[in-house]
C-alpha cells in the first residue's frame, strides 16, 4: 500500500514539508510506502504527473501553509486541476489535509482542503486534534511537540484505515453502489 503526500507550499522544504515528513515516517513505521510530491507548481505537466501517481496509490494527504487565513493559492489551483483531471481516481481513497501556520487560519485552511475530499467520497482521516502544526520555520515546527504528535497520529490512523479497507476487500465487502448524480437547478 502507498500514500501520496502533496506538498502545496511554495517552499519545497519548509514547514509544510516538515509536517508531511512526520506523517510519512509514521506511515512507513506501519508498513505503508509513501511519496512526498511537490505540488507547488500548478502547471499542466506537474498536475499530470501527480494524477498519474494518484492513480496508483491507496491514500492521499494534502498539506498547505496558511496564507491569508486559507490554503496557498498554489495548492488551491493545483487541487482544482487535479480533481478535474483525476477525480475518478480519488473516489473512496482515504484522505487527510494538513495545515501549517505561524499562528492562525489553520481551521479555515483545513475546511477548504477537506471539501475536495468530501466531493470525491473520500473517507477523511483525522488524528487526535486538528491536523495542524505551528511555526514560522521548519526548526520551529520541530519544536511544536503537540503538532508533531498529531502528524504521527494522522499517519498511524491512515495506515490503520488502509489496512481495514484492504481486509474488507479481501473479505468480499463490495464498494458502495453509486447512484447517478442528481444536479438540482434552482433557476427556472
Amino acid at each position: 500500500m502507498k500514500v501520496l503526500l502533496l506538498n502545496g507550499s511554495p517552499r519545497k522544504a519548509g514547514c509544510t514539508y516538515t509536517a508531511l515528513c512526520e506523517v510519512a515516517k509514521a506511515l512507513e513505521k506501519d508498513g505503508i510506502e509513501t511519496e512526498i510530491f511537490y505540488a507547488g507548481a500548478p502547471d499542466k505537466d506537474c498536475v499530470k504527473e501527480a494524477a498519474e501517481k494518484l492513480r496508483e496509490v491507496d491514500g492521499l494527504v494534502v498539506g498547505s501553509p496558511v496564507y491569508w487565513a486559507s490554503p496557498s493559492g498554489q495548492i488551491i489551483e493545483f487541487m482544482d486541476k487535479l480533481c478535474a483531471m483525476a477525480g475518478k481516481d480519488m473516489l473512496y481513497k482515504p484522505a487527510a489535509a494538513v495545515a501549517s501556520a505561524r499562528r492562525a487560519g489553520t481551521t479555515a485552511t483545513l475546511d477548504v482542503l477537506l471539501k475536495y475530499f468530501s466531493y470525491h467520497r473520500m473517507p477523511i482521516v483525522s488524528s487526535n486534534y486538528w491536523n495542524m502544526v505551528h511555526g514560522n520555520t521548519p526548526d520551529e515546527v520541530g519544536q511544536d511537540l503537540e503538532g508533531l504528535q498529531i502528524m504521527r497520529g494522522l499517519g498511524h490512523n491512515m495506515a490503520w484505515l488502509l489496512k481495514c479497507l484492504e481486509a474488507g476487500r479481501s473479505a468480499g465487502v463490495p464498494m458502495p453502489a453509486q447512484e447517478e448524480k442528481i444536479q438540482t437547478n434552482y433557476i427556472r
